[in-house]
Parts: structure tokens; C-alpha cells; sequence
């Protein structure tokens, strides 16, 4: 934790509830120094209590030195996953992450169902395991009994915020229950495959296609207080109001480490977190390497791709987040170097010391299956061995290689959607490897910045409860650790596509 003293200013916090962890950075709402930080960690899996994550948060804000002193608070949390609510506001079933790939048939049946095309028309996207509906689709399939119980269906970073009012079962909160003080933000409903970018509303019909009950946007307190509690369309499922950027969902009541009257920000997804962290605008591209890889532009105008390569998201400051995403990442070369029994600096090191092209290896890294392209049940594939080539180097260089490729084929993907990209901003762990800083230049062809480190989902949070304080974005700076000019080595996405198409083994 650092600390700093914070009597004169006004601070804001932000969380980053990731599917690790929980990260709670507190700033100035000024300035955006950082202030003090806190973390906890999240159980392993792809199924998890939600009150793990609030227990998560509780600790985090503790290790962060508690909010006494803080204005405003935003949760910016992993997307897409499905917390189902009874009328008593308790979790139905634990909630299913994005990363559980038991809805894959039914994303497969849903898309069948209306086409990828309409489906990328009305939603901007075409389902997938990670969506939300297609989750549903599986919980209406495989436990109707717990369907049936469902009263309201949130995100995750909806659900903290609820719990950050005082909202919840009634043994457990101040105020109780209330589903009509659900809400969420335009980014994370961009990602249910229920929700319209382009309309900025639900689409209510694929919610009933995907549930098999009929829904509604939450009310919110005041319209529900203003009809003495005669909400239209009562016993439909309850789905959160969708803020817009700089609104506020409502203020703290005290509970637990949470005093009263803290503004409470609308929340975002992750990757619009992080976007809002960056302060990234037109014509940038962020590639983030974590667990999984992401690609995303910032545009001004919504994407709509029925390939279901790019998902036509909404990002949290109005505008709109294409994105792609790969399941294979950072544990690729966490993986190739526990196989070569080096730590991250030797890895690098070796990769360094290899030409540009590994000598003819290439790497598919489909490890974990792969997302994009959309092959679930395939394995990796290394290929171009010979004796010569056969070496300690070339086989780091093709992970770091493989892993960039992959993901430069994702921001190509961007592209051609007609998204203009005039720089890339690398971010992640294994951003700071000097192996991916070099090879990043070497297979994308405009200017790669590298930002210092930092919680930038988290800080995204944290510049969104600035902005709901003071009504203005805020123009924090963020620092740069390394930049640099294309170096394009074409040979190195050419040998990579070639040995896409040798295909890959189903597990």
C-alpha cells in the first residue's frame, strides 16, 4: 500500500474486480495522483459465490486504508458474467464467468436461431460462450428450477455497485432487496448479447429468446416511488437501468467498510475500464496481454461484424469499443518458459537472441482452445523444427511471436471494420518484457506506446468517479515507459499463417 496525505484533497476510488482479484486504487480527483492502493484475491474458477467478490472487496478496501476520506467510488469489473437474483435478492446459483464455456451449444443454437448477421445487426455481436444470454440459454436448459427463480439478472460489476448502496438480501444489507435499484453501464450491457450499441437499449425479445421469460429495464427507485410501487410489467425479470458515462447511481448508506454518502459512479467493464484508464480516444488501439488478449479500438461510431470476429461494443465515455479477443496470452510465455526452466528475464534474453522469424518455428499457441478464430476444442501447433532450428532462442522468440501474431491478426480484424488505428497502446504484464516490446514492432505497422505500469481497469473506475463528482472527464496524464517506430518484419506473420494452416489437433 503507498500512502500520501490526503487531508486537502478530494479523492476518488476505483476498483477493478477482475477474475483474479480485487484492486482498489484511491486518487486525487484533480490531479489523478495515486494516493494508496489495496488488493485481495479471488477463489480460483470459472463458477464463483458472488459474495466472494464483495468479500474480496471488503478486504482490498481495508488494505487500501478504507474510504473515510473518499467523495466517489466506480466498480469496473470482468464482463459478461451471470449473476441471477431471486425476488428476495439472493444469488440463485453461483455466478457463471466469462471464461465458462459450458454455454458454448448454446451460443451455437442461439446464433442458428435469428443468423449471426441479425444477431450482429441488433446487438452488435454474435454470441458466444463469454455472453451473458447464452448463459442464460444454459441455466433455462440445464437447472429450469433455478430459471424459474430468477428475478433479476445482473453483471458483476452491477452487483458490486448494488451491494456498495446498501442493496442486498435483507439479513445482510441496510436497504434490503430493492432489483429496482439495480443498474449498469453501456459498456458491460454491450456485452450481454441482449443489448443495442447502436440503440442504446435492450432488446428485449433475445432476452425472452434467451431465458424463456420476458424482461424489463429496472424502473429505479424514484420512478417506483413516484407509482407508489406499480412498476409496469411486475412480474417480468428485472434487468439493470442502463447510466450513461458521468451519472451518478446513487450515494452510500453506511455498512460494513462503507460510510454513508460516498457518490457511487455507473461502473464499466473491464476493457472499457481500461480504455478509460488510458484516456484513449480515435485512432487508438489497445492491446492488452493478460490471462487473455485483447484487441480494442476507441471509434465514434458502432461496428457491427456478422464474421463474430468483432464484437461491437460500447465503451464507458459514450463512444464505442470494437473488440477481439483471444484466450491465449501471457501464459504462453509463462508456459514455454517453465518448459525451458528459465525465469521472465532469461526468457526475454533468449528471445532476443534470435533472428526476427525464429528460424522457420512458428508457434500456433492455441493452448487453451482459442476464441478467435472461433476453435474452441483445438491445441497448439509448432512447427518448422529441424535440426538447426531446433534451439532454446528460437523456441522463446516463436512463443513471444506466436502470442503476437495472434493478436496483431485480432487488430487487423479491427481494421477492417474501417476502424482507423494511428497508434497501439500495449498494456499488461508481459507488456514490460523487452522480447514483446521488440517483436510488437516487428508485426504491427503504426507506433507501438508502452504505458508505465499501472491498475488501469481500476483507474478507468477512478476517472469515472471523478467525472461523476465534478461533471467533467477528467484530463489525467499517463505516463509512458517505452514507444517505438514499425519495424515490420513481414516474413514473421507470414510463416505464422502458414502454420495456421498445417490446422491444429482437437483435444
Amino acid at each position: 500500500m503507498t500512502t500520501d496525505n490526503p487531508t486537502t484533497r478530494a479523492l476518488v476510488a476505483g476498483v477493478d474486480s477482475s477474475t483474479q482479484s480485487c484492486k482498489v486504487v484511491i486518487r486525487d480527483a484533480v490531479t489523478g495522483d495515486l494516493v494508496r492502493q489495496g488488493t485481495a484475491r479471488h477463489p480460483e474458477g470459472t463458477e464463483v459465490p458472488p459474495d466472494a467478490w464483495w468479500d474480496a472487496l471488503v478486504g482490498a478496501i481495508g488494505a487500501a486504508g478504507g474510504l473515510d476520506d473518499v467523495a466517489a467510488i466506480s466498480v469496473a469489473g470482468q464482463q459478461h458474467g451471470m449473476v441471477v437474483l431471486d425476488s428476495d435478492g439472493e444469488v440463485v446459483r453461483d455466478a457463471l464467468l466469462w471464461n465458462d464455456t459450458r454455454s458454448a451449444p448454446a451460443a451455437r443454437e442461439l446464433t442458428a436461431e435469428l443468423g449471426a448477421e441479425e444477431w450482429a445487426r441488433r446487438t452488435g455481436s454474435v454470441p458466444v460462450a463469454s455472453f451473458t444470454a447464452t448463459k442464460l440459454r444454459w441455466l433455462r436448459d440445464a437447472e429450469p428450477a433455478a430459471a424459474g427463480r430468477v428475478a433479476a439478472v445482473a453483471l458483476p460489476h452491477d452487483w458490486l455497485t448494488w451491494r456498495l448502496l446498501g442493496h442486498g438480501p435483507a439479513a445482510s444489507s441496510p436497504l434490503g432487496p430493492d432489483l429496482e435499484a439495480l443498474v449498469t453501464d453501456r459498456s458491460d450491457a454491450s456485452g450481454t448479447s441482449y443489448w443495442s450499441p447502436a440503440d442504446e437499449s435492450y432488446d428485449l425479445e433475445l432476452f425472452e429468446r434467451a431465458l424463456g421469460r420476458a424482461g424489463r429495464e429496472a424502473a429505479g427507485r424514484d420512478a417506483v416511488d413516484a407509482a407508489a410501487g406499480d412498476v409496469a410489467g411486475g412480474d417480468a425479470v428485472v434487468l439493470p437501468r442502463v447510466l450513461g458515462p458521468s451519472e451518478a447511481a446513487g450515494t452510500t448508506v453506511a455498512h460494513g467498510p462503507v460510510p454513508e454518502g460516498i457518490l457511487v459512479g455507473a461502473g464499466a467493464g473491464d476493457n472499457a475500464g481500461a480504455a478509460l484508464g488510458l484516456d484513449a480516444g480515435v485512432g487508438d488501439l489497445v492491446i492488452s496481454i493478460g490471462t487473455s488478449g485483447t484487441a480494442f479500438a476507441v471509434t465514434d461510431a458502432p461496428v457491427r461484424d456478422g464474421s463474430g470476429t468483432v464484437a461491437g461494443f460500447a465503451d464507458a465515455a459514450g463512444g464505442f469499443l470494437p473488440l477481439v479477443a483471444t484466450l491465449n496470452a501471457a501464459r504462453v510465455l509463462s508456459s514455454i518458459g517453465t518448459l525451458l526452466g528459465v525465469d521472465h528475464d532469461e526468457f526475454a534474453r533468449l528471445a532476443l537472441a534470435a533472428e526476427p522469424g525464429a528460424g522457420g518455428v512458428s508457434l500456433v499457441p492455441y493452448f487453451e482452445g482459442e476464441r478467435t478464430p472461433d476453435l474452441p476444442d483445438s491445441t497448439a501447433t509448432l512447427s518448422g523444427l529441424t535440426l538447426a532450428s531446433t534451439t532454446r532462442e528460437n523456441l522463446a522468440r516463436a512463443a513471444v511471436e506466436g502470442m503476437l501474431s495472434a493478436l496483431a491478426d485480432g487488430a487487423a480484424a479491427v481494421r477492417d471494420q474501417g476502424v482507423e488505428v494511428r497508434r497501439v497502446l500495449l498494456i499488461g504484464g508481459a507488456a514490460l518484457n523487452p522480447a514483446v516490446q521488440a517483436v510488437a514492432a516487428q508485426v504491427l505497422d503504426v507506433p507501438v506506446t508502452v504505458p508505465a505500469p499501472g491498475e488501469y481497469v481500476a483507474d478507468g473506475a477512478a476517472r469515472q468517479a471523478a467525472w461523476a463528482l465534478s461533471g467533467t472527464r477528467p484530463g489525467w496524464t499517463v505516463s509512458t515507459r517505452a514507444s517505438s517506430e514499425p519495424d515490420l518484419v513481414p516474413a514473421i506473420g507470414e510463416r505464422y499463417r502458414a502454420a495456421q494452416a498445417l490446422g491444429s489437433l482437437p483435444r
